[in-house]
């Protein structure tokens, strides 16, 4: 029996050929949803406008490079840029069986979708310590909402500290130094949900971004339930040694 490996490769070649067609298709939907203009892109990633028009016109095919490039930008995975919006699912679902806790910085968090796809929200469960070593303050592109599960939490935010306890909500500007710091005696369980929202594209303030937990997201939390004071000199090591450092 012979085996028709022309038959094969042409299957495979038009396979991807079907997701190297998709990519423009993929990059306009997810351009778009950020509200971003071509120049805006560009500006982003060192690219020229009439280059990032071919590519979501699908006369032009992106480098290995700018393909992570763009990655980086719009904050999803690679492989999500070869997806076709019309073949993606409409709806995530993560088992609790199927979730697994990572740790970084000090906190111990759980994703709880797929950023890859639906990048507008990153939504996570995230336990503080209260022994979390370190005072580093952390800011980024977009905001952030979180709720406080249980525990007794602070949010340290731009020299301001906001004590909150559970059923206790904020909405916060990331791009403003920020951490969260558990007051004890056992771990702060917090929801948060972060938004890489759109900033302008020659920000110099986010040129050097730092995120507590990698991949993760503007208005001020409401003051009415959160208790919050100005750093008093005894609680300085709370407090971020620069704005943006």
């Amino acid at each position: 029996m012979t085996t028709k490996f022309p038959d094969r490769q042409q299957e495979v070649a038009g396979a991807v050929e079907a997701q190297l067609g998709s990519f423009g298709a993929r990059l306009r939907e997810l351009r778009l949803r950020r509200g971003w203009t071509l120049e805006e892109v560009a500006a982003r990633g060192g690219f020229s406008k009439a280059f990032l028009s071919r590519l979501e016109s699908g006369s032009r095919q992106a480098s290995i490079a700018a393909a992570l490039t763009l990655a980086r930008i719009f904050n999803v995975t690679l492989t999500s840029l070869f997806e076709s919006p019309a073949l993606a699912q409409p709806c995530v679902v993560v088992r609790a069986s199927d979730q697994v806790e990572k740790m970084t910085n000090g906190l111990k968090y759980v994703p709880l979708s797929s950023a890859g796809r639906f990048f507008n929200l990153q939504p996570l469960r995230i336990k503080v310590s209260p022994t979390r070593r370190g005072d580093e303050h952390y800011h980024h592109d977009g905001e952030e909402w979180l709720y406080v599960l249980s525990g007794r939490l602070t949010l340290s935010l731009a020299g301001t500290t906001y004590d909150l306890e559970a059923g206790d909500a904020a909405h916060f500007e990331s791009r403003l130094p920020h951490r969260l710091i558990a007051r004890g005696p056992g771990d702060a369980e917090v929801l948060l949900v972060a938004s890489p929202v759109s900033s302008p594209p020659h920000n110099p303030n986010l040129l050097n971004q730092k995120r507590a937990i990698p991949d993760i997201g503007l208005l001020p939390f409401t003051k009415s339930k959160a208790v919050h004071r100005r750093l008093a000199p005894q609680n300085r090591q709370h407090q971020p040694k620069d704005r943006y450092e």
